[in-house]
């Protein structure tokens, strides 16, 4: 199969298959066009177009994996000159696996829909949007031109407005999508600057022909400065991935997203919209290897991110919030990768952190059904021997995610870890201690919603005291909008019995198969997806011709020559300091919530500015808040005030009235209405015609 062409028409199927059961959904089965199918009909359409595309998918990776490739044009949209704007996929090892990635746990997201949304009444308009959200994510995955890059990147951060603010009838909602949609503006402004910059340069949108011009364009500087040219174009493309991938500064909107329903905390924070930066930056590696200076200020905003969002973590009541900043941090360690010029292995923790993550969001979701929709890790504990699948595949997510050898997240975890330390460019430092001491707090905030949730003793039909077992202030000075909001978002909107949560002596119950169904699905590649494919996506040649590493970028060399197979690089790990740090974390964790709860509240006490400090979230939605919220209200009334009031309207339409209307004053004195005015005027006028015209000299 060697230098086959894949085909055309199958591939286009991948993400037209997501988009007919969109459609289907969207339009069929809502008020659009009259509820003209029910729920089953919209969930079965949407999840037979996803299981087409993966299942395609599969096919597609077996056939790069034996040597087909595809790059061309499917649709020529516009020509404008030599540019062309078109439609066109390009087909290897990064996008398949990436395509397969996405389907799958869309796939289970699916399913797991039909028991967690069951009793919503936009059932089908949530089908829609997730569907239509897999179909964005391929689009982008899939493109092999910025032109449709940036059209999956727009859309998936439109889907996902939609999305967190599904429950538009709640103000908390509106204000999340609203926050999510602007941060991302921010970034994108960013990614379109980096675009055109290339397009001005180069001419073209096409990957492979910009990536021909590249050593042309790194001998150019940005005109009337000395700025390389393509350091500015690919930290103006990063800062698109900043935004998207919710790096520091632009991450505030990540948390805030967990007032959507838990299936799409699982879908974008997993495997599609917050890893399209992650993707693209390692999409562009033949770009960005030839900028020092941009790989420095991508290793340094990723390690503040692994590093400082996984504090955040540690005071978290809101089950979904403490998986949600483990997003945040587990997207540093993949962006400290992409720094480290580890593109491949950055690809890797993507790859497995979508499926234990995605495991993670949904347990969560699971247990927060059993709970009755409460969501606050404080009222529960036990649940073990209540919800034994879901207990378990949590364990195996956990594991995973805090890098326990022989699990997915071992592996690519540790392989950031030992890249960065092979990276010598300026910020390198900074990045060994923040992945390093990332480990520890991975696992001590990991487990502590472990214990609390599944172990120790049962605080069901409870409502929590503020200050009961630890560090926790009141909620209501939780962050700008409220920390785990006291309603815990719209999850934990009123049942029929008028309240949150069990009653006092209800018990919770396992969740429905649709729901365990997929749990037990994604803990399988989250145990063993690592083992099986580190040696050929990080020391063989699946990404070879795909992703490129300059000579003086020594990391995954050295990498390779310190791999000797994945059981031996497991056995290794035992004695290695992220091991020893993971498990110091989850003794701790065990000791402070299950032995001896003084601890935390000593803590609490002892360092209340701290907490303070991490309660707000460094006070970054509050800097916001005031500095360009502020900024931008004080030049809006600024605007109003002068342009809009006293130029626009003061004078240019009520200063032109005044002066028509002084004009009209002047000439309402000339019109007396008397015939001898007007003829006395006429002969003044004849009178001046003769006077200019007639020759009053005679010529010479």
């Amino acid at each position: 199969m060697a230098g086959q062409l894949l085909n055309p028409n199958l591939l286009l199927a991948v993400p037209l298959a997501p988009l007919a059961g969109a459609a289907i959904a969207g339009l069929l089965g809502t008020q659009f066009l009259g509820n003209l199918v029910g729920r089953k009909t919209s969930h079965t359409a949407t999840i037979l177009g996803v299981l087409i595309a993966f299942i395609l998918s599969v096919q597609t990776l077996l056939a790069v994996m034996d040597g087909a490739t595809f790059n061309g044009t499917i649709y020529n949209w516009m020509t404008i000159g030599t540019l062309k704007m078109e439609v066109g996929f390009q087909i290897d090892s990064l996008s398949a696996m990436m395509m397969c990635v996405v389907t799958f746990v869309s796939l289970m997201v699916h399913i797991y829909t039909i028991g967690y949304m069951k009793d919503d009444e936009g059932y089908n308009r949530f089908f829609a949007y997730i569907s239509l959200f897999t179909f964005s994510m391929l689009m982008l995955v899939m493109a092999n031109n910025f032109l449709q890059l940036f059209f999956g990147w727009e859309a998936v951060g439109l889907v996902s407005y939609l999305l967190i603010g599904f429950w538009y009838q709640r103000p908390t909602a509106i204000v999340a999508n609203m926050k999510a949609f602007l941060v991302n503006r921010v970034g994108d402004f960013g990614f379109i600057l980096g675009i055109g910059l290339l397009l001005g340069f180069a001419g073209t949108m096409n990957y492979q022909e910009v990536f021909a011009k590249k050593d042309e364009l790194a001998l150019l500087t940005m005109p009337g400065t000395d700025w390389a040219l393509l350091t500015v174009a690919c930290i103006c493309l990063f800062i698109g991935a900043m935004g998207k991938s919710a790096q520091f500064p632009l991450h505030v909107w990540l948390p805030d997203s967990m007032e959507g329903p838990t299936p799409i905390s699982a879908l974008i924070h997993a495997a599609t919209m917050v890893t399209a930066g992650i993707f693209m930056v390692s999409r562009m590696s033949p770009l960005f290897e030839l900028s020092d200076t941009a790989l420095s200020f991508i290793l340094v905003i990723g390690s503040i991110t692994a590093l400082f969002m996984g504090f955040l973590g540690i005071i978290q009541n809101d089950i979904k919030r403490v998986v949600a900043y483990s997003t945040l941090s587990q997207l540093g360690y993949m962006t400290v990768a992409l720094g480290s010029s580890a593109y491949s292995v950055a690809v890797f923790h993507l790859m497995t952190h979508a499926f234990f993550k995605a495991l993670l969001f949904l347990g969560a979701g699971s247990v927060i059904i059993g709970m009755h929709h409460d969501q606050d890790i404080r009222n529960m504990g036990g649940l073990r021997k209540y919800m034994p699948i879901t207990w378990i595949t949590s364990l195996v997510g956990s594991l995973a995610l805090i890098g326990t050898p022989l699990f997915s997240g071992f592996y690519s975890k540790d392989s950031i870890i030992e890249a960065v330390e092979a990276t010598h460019i300026w910020g390198a430092g900074f990045a060994q201690f923040a992945v390093l001491a990332g480990v520890f707090v991975t696992a001590f905030y990991s487990f502590r919603m472990y214990f609390l949730v599944f172990h120790g003793k049962e605080r069901f039909g409870q409502t929590h005291a503020h200050g009961h077992d630890d560090h926790h202030a009141p909620k209501a000075a939780h962050g700008a909008h409220g920390d785990a909001h006291d309603d815990h978002g719209h999850e934990e909107e009123e049942d029929d019995h008028g309240h949150h949560g069990l009653e006092p002596g209800q018990k919770p119950h396992e969740s429905p198969f649709v729901v365990w169904f997929p749990l037990v699905m994604l803990a399988i590649p989250s145990l063993i997806i690592g083992y099986l494919t580190i040696g050929p996506m990080l020391h063989g040649d699946f990404f070879k011709g795909v992703i490129f590493v300059g000579e003086n970028h020594p990391a995954m060399e050295e990498l390779s020559h310190e791999f000797h197979g994945a059981m031996a690089m497991a056995i290794h790990g035992l004695s290695t300091a992220p091991f020893w740090l993971a498990l110091s974390g989850v003794v701790a964790a065990y000791y402070c919530y299950m032995v001896n709860p003084r601890v935390p509240a000593w803590f609490f006490a002892k360092f209340h500015a701290i907490h303070t400090l991490l309660d707000n979230k460094y006070y970054m939605d509050k800097f916001n808040e005031v500095v360009f919220a502020g900024g931008a209200r004080l030049l809006g009334n600024g605007l109003w005030n002068f342009g809009d009031k006293k130029l626009i309207d003061g004078l240019l339409v009520n200063g032109s009235a005044k002066v028509v209307a002084w004009l009209s004053s002047l000439s309402r004195v000339l019109q007396t209405g008397y015939i001898y005015h007007y003829a006395f005027v006429m002969i003044l006028g004849v009178l001046g015609f003769l006077i200019y015209f007639l020759p009053f000299w005679p010529a010479k």
